[in-house]
């Protein structure tokens, strides 16, 4: 295991050079891994487990769509594709990759089949960290651990077919048979993780959460609308505001971020541009710190689990998510940015 360290601060980490694919595959040799879900995270994760030699079958139910979509991506009911129940039986490490709600709502089916010395396995520390609302306690004989990959699971596929790989953290909440440490780690290794690194489970969910609500998602949508707002009600047309407020940010600029980090993307623009940067950067972390510690409160007490958990277990939550992202997908400023994406040269209709 390698010592990443940040300022005096240590971080383990595997990497693929000191765990290779070769060592993954003889972890695994005799496992059977059952991914149970194919929604977000579950056909990423085991198109790649499969593509990498390992044996993974999926668990779904018969005639759903995630079914017909698990065949359609090559695997085959009744020798890699089973109701969820079979597989359970079936697999020795069950991938719990199903919504956190659905987690909660399947618990009872999955706890049954966790017999002594197979291992639980998820993307996600919420079902574990916030056991007290979800139920979710794990036999004592059994392994638990996460990978949890920083991106989606269409990254994480995208990437694996480019030869890339998407970094991921792992961690170990219990370890029953003392071979949970390989287990997790050839399991990242095989769902294509460019790098491992440690965390714990309640450590996943608070960053996770807090992310997906900040910078991620909620936060840079958040900054759009307000800045597409501003320039909007100063007279410029939705094309120049959708550009000056997106395009150039993820066609441009978050490209050389992710080369070389924000300091080297800096140092590629223009002087102009440089101050501006760095006259206002500080202007924007003092007034979003608050409301970064609130979030950050707001996970760490529970509350933004028991709102989730709350809604998402309302029988009508579905059609009312539809609304919400209605709204967005409506919205003057993605309307424009579907008009721009479509005048990119790569979407142009070759001569």
């Amino acid at each position: 295991m390698a010592k990443l360290n940040f300022g005096g601060t240590e971080e383990n980490v595997v990497t693929r050079e000191e765990f290779p694919l070769a060592k993954a595959q003889e972890v695994l040799k005799n496992e059977t891994i059952a991914v149970i879900g194919y929604g977000v995270q579950g056909p990423g994760q085991a198109l790649n487990q499969k593509e990498n030699g390992v044996n993974v079958i999926i668990g779904q139910r018969k005639n759903s769509k995630s079914w017909d979509k698990a065949i359609a991506d090559g695997f085959v009911p009744g020798t890699t594709l089973f109701e969820i129940e079979e597989a359970l039986e079936k697999g020795t490490i069950i991938c719990y990759l199903l919504s956190d709600a659905a987690q909660i709502a399947m618990w009872p089916t999955v706890k049954k089949h966790l017999t002594k010395g197979k291992a639980l396995y998820f993307s996600h520390g919420f079902g574990i960290t916030f056991n007290e609302q979800t139920g979710i306690i794990p036999p004592a004989d059994v392994d638990v651990f996460l990978v949890a990959p920083k991106g989606s699971g269409t990254s994480l596929r995208r990437m694996f077919l480019q030869g890339r790989g998407l970094n991921s953290s792992y961690a170990i909440f219990q370890d029953a048979t003392g071979k949970a440490w390989d287990r997790v780690i050839a399991l990242g290794i095989a769902i294509g993780s460019g790098y491992l690194f440690e965390t714990d489970f309640r450590k996943e969910v608070f960053s996770d959460l807090t992310g997906e609500r900040g910078t991620l998602m909620g936060a840079i949508q958040g900054i759009f609308a307000a800045q597409y707002e501003v320039l909007r009600k100063n007279g410029h047309s939705p094309s120049e505001a959708f550009n000056e407020t997106v395009e150039e940010l993820t066609q441009s600029l978050m490209p050389l971020v992710a080369e070389n980090g924000m300091d080297w993307m800096y140092a590629n623009c223009s002087t102009t541009a440089q101050r501006g940067a760095l006259d206002w950067w500080k202007k924007f972390r003092d007034a979003t710190l608050p409301v970064f510690s609130d979030l950050y409160n707001s996970v760490a007490t529970g509350k933004e689990s028991a709102r989730s958990i709350d809604l998402n277990s309302k029988t009508d939550y579905r059609e009312k998510l539809e609304v919400e992202l209605a709204d967005l997908h409506n919205s003057e400023m993605w309307q424009a940015g579907r008009t721009v994406r479509s005048l990119r040269p790569e979407n142009q209709p070759a001569k």
